[in-house]
């Protein structure tokens, strides 16, 4: 049978079409704008003449970063940090989330456990009471002092526990009388049907991982231990005390701290604009995936 929209359907379809692409062109623009100042000359920078289109080309500031040693050992700490701060992350959270979605007749004294965990999100340690607790535990200067302090991000904890307890029962009782165990019924059953939960918060770790700098500052005692974004954020003001070699004074005869600060900003982004689109399917799914209408 032939539908045929309304014109009122069809204008608010429309006006929809619009409203998006001038919102995407909106977010858009300024990561244009940092690309092209980052490959741009410093006389055209300085001179305030790049828009959206590099002027006067040069590659010079990405080769500036990309030759230091310290940029790849930074960018190496970086990436085990994230590879393995997101695998914590998310087995911790799971493993938390999972008894914790259970009725109290199933789990008691649940409720007890649950506010347990609530109370860290609005009342914690302190600054300082932190840092001395990574320095007595020996974790100073070392990978693990920016992983095991938020080794249980709560907020996604209790995120991924709502909707592990908006899963329909029947599904789990259908897999108790097949003899599954906890185990199996958490792989089988709850992990398919929360991926887009699971995507959600494994985007959230992997860009908090990544985007954190003022740990590496915190716990480092050596520039060498920075991460990447520690280490571009002290970049500019190692530069401005000079602190570097002849070669490259001649290079930045020819950028501007502007170019610098811009091929940095790119740099730091460029990872995650990758990893999003692989995980972005995810979050169109519904949460009713592989689930059972009760």
């Amino acid at each position: 049978m032939f539908y045929k929209e309304s014109l009122a359907r069809r204008a608010f379809v429309s006006s929809n079409y619009v409203l998006l692409t001038i919102v995407t062109i909106l977010g858009v623009i300024p990561f244009v704008h940092l690309l092209a100042v980052s490959l741009s000359s410093n006389t055209a920078v300085t001179a305030g003449e790049v828009t959206l289109w590099p002027k006067g080309f040069t590659l010079e500031a990405y080769r500036f970063l990309g030759q230091k040693v310290e940029f790849i050992r930074s960018l190496v700490i970086s990436l085990e940090r994230v590879v393995l701060g997101t695998i914590i992350n998310m087995t911790l959270a799971i493993l938390t989330a999972y008894p914790l979605s259970k009725e109290v007749r199933h789990f008691r004294y649940r409720t007890i456990y649950v506010w347990f965990f609530v109370f860290t999100i609005f009342f914690g340690g302190g600054l300082i009471p932190t840092y001395i607790v990574v320095k007595e535990t020996g974790l100073m200067n070392s990978i693990w002092a920016l992983i095991i302090p938020g080794a249980l991000n709560v907020w996604n904890m209790i995120m991924l526990l709502n909707f592990f307890r908006g899963i329909p029962k029947d599904l789990q009782e259908a897999a108790v009388i097949d003899g599954a165990s906890h185990w199996r019924t958490l792989w089988s059953i709850y992990l398919p049907i929360a991926k887009p939960a699971i995507a959600t918060i494994l985007l959230f770790t992997i860009v908090g991982h990544w985007n954190a700098w003022f740990d590496g500052i915190l716990y480092m005692n050596s520039p060498d231990k920075y991460p990447l974004q520690t280490y571009l954020s002290t970049l500019v003001t190692s530069i401005n005390r000079t602190k570097i070699g002849v070669d490259d004074l001649n290079v930045l005869q020819n950028l501007s701290e502007q170019t610098l600060r811009t091929a940095q900003i790119f740099l730091g982004a460029l990872p995650i604009m990758m990893v999003y689109p692989f995980l972005q399917k995810h979050f169109t799914k519904g949460i009713t995936i592989g689930s059972v209408k009760e």
